[in-house]
């Protein structure tokens, strides 16, 4: 009775923490589908409404590594709980402001306040799980964050075309509050264990030729995707300036391939045998999806974007587990550094190419992505020819 009972707990405390984890997604991405609605509503320039989804992210790609120092004293329930509030308060604050530099301030005091979240819940399913269930739970918790990225892109396009932008954010805020109390119900707790990195780790691991190649790989991956999702909305706008916010919000539907990804992983290791076979052959597929996106017809993107989609996951979900495979010390930090790499590469896409964009048109920044991931293709190939699976 007593197993049945902890057990139950677990489960609760799990689902908890899937909850949060889809709503802080969705404040990471809620922006991202509507930038031209707030281009339009507050005079700004393109890359001035880009800003609204690039300085969340940013932080992302400092967090994994400096987080250690600063949060290694708190209670994991604590830190989470207190993150929680804090960026259910930001919303509510975002949602009633109307001057662009107070709401700019607020999305990047929430770029702060993100990572703090992403690493508590994580630390979490890692110091209340059991051993052989942790590779499933942190499965589950990718397949959160994935849902999280794709409801937080559609019901911020639908819910701004049904009622004003504003709506939904309002909504994520008491949404985020009700999580904040149901945190208080997690059955365990404990103390972060996060790395705090020595300069000479780093450059060891990055003079490892295995973890460097894995690391420019994702950063070229996540560079691409994160550009084409985040100017994608401009470019269906421009075909189309009557294109809805709904549709741009469905637009991301193929996002959802990343849940199958994640939770079909060992069948397709299975199929593929060799890690860097299949990472090459999702990068192909990769390749593929971005090059569809220079049909410009919205009924070809939207198809194309299941392909997208299914190379990007199919790539970010083997090299991520593939580190961990490879890491025989350090494992904290290796990961610290492959999520670095992943984020750094998603907030320098989800600008600088806005550049490229506003300047020479979207078949143009296409190709430069697409030369992008030529180079992570052949990262991918030298990673294979280095044979180091089992």
């Amino acid at each position: 009775m007593s197993t049945l009972k902890n057990s139950q707990a677990n489960n609760r405390s799990l689902l908890i923490i899937y909850y949060c984890t889809i709503l802080t997604l969705c404040s990471l991405y809620a922006a991202q589908p509507i930038q031209p609605v707030f281009q339009e509503e507050f005079g700004l320039t393109q890359l001035q409404a880009i800003l609204f989804t690039s300085l969340m992210m940013l932080p992302l790609g400092f967090a994994p590594l400096f987080y250690g120092y600063i949060l290694e004293n708190f209670c994991t329930r604590k830190m989470i709980s207190i993150a929680i509030l804090a960026l259910g308060i930001m919303e509510f604050l975002f949602a009633c402001s109307g001057n662009y530099f107070v709401l700019l301030s607020i999305r990047a005091i929430q770029g702060l306040i993100i990572p703090a979240i992403l690493t508590g819940l994580m630390s979490y399913i890692s110091l209340t799980s059991k051993h052989e269930d942790i590779q499933h739970n942190m499965a589950l918790y990718i397949g959160a964050t994935i849902t999280g990225g794709f409801l937080g892109r559609f019901l911020s396009g639908l819910f701004t075309e049904l009622f004003g932008w504003r709506f939904f954010f309002f909504i994520l805020g008491i949404l985020l509050v009700i999580g904040y109390f149901l945190l208080r119900y997690l059955d365990t707790d404990g103390r972060l264990e996060l790395s705090k990195p020595k300069v000479s780790q780093v450059l060891t691991i990055l003079k490892d030729k295995r973890f460097l190649l894995i690391y420019l790989i994702i950063f070229c991956v996540f560079m691409v995707f994160a550009a084409v999702l985040n100017l994608l909305p401009f470019e269906l706008k421009s075909n189309n300036p009557d294109f809805s916010e709904t549709g741009i919000g469905l637009m991301y539907l193929g996002y959802i391939m990343g849940v199958l990804i994640s939770l079909f992983n060992r069948k397709l290791l299975k199929l593929f045998v060799r890690e860097s076979t299949l990472v090459i052959t999702g990068m192909v597929i990769f390749l593929i999806g971005t090059l569809g996106f220079a049909l410009n017809d919205y009924r070809i993107m939207f198809a194309f974007m299941f392909v997208f989609c299914t190379g990007m996951f199919t790539v970010h979900t083997i090299l991520s587990g593939f580190i961990n495979k490879l890491s025989k010390q350090n494992i904290a930090l290796t990961n610290g550094l492959y999520l670095s790499f992943y984020y750094t590469g998603g907030a320098i896409g989800s600008f600088f190419p806005g550049i490229l964009y506003k300047f020479y048109g979207w078949d143009v920044f296409l190709f430069i992505m697409f030369i992008v991931l030529l180079f992570a293709l052949l990262f991918s190939w030298k990673l294979k020819t280095m044979g180091i699976e089992n």
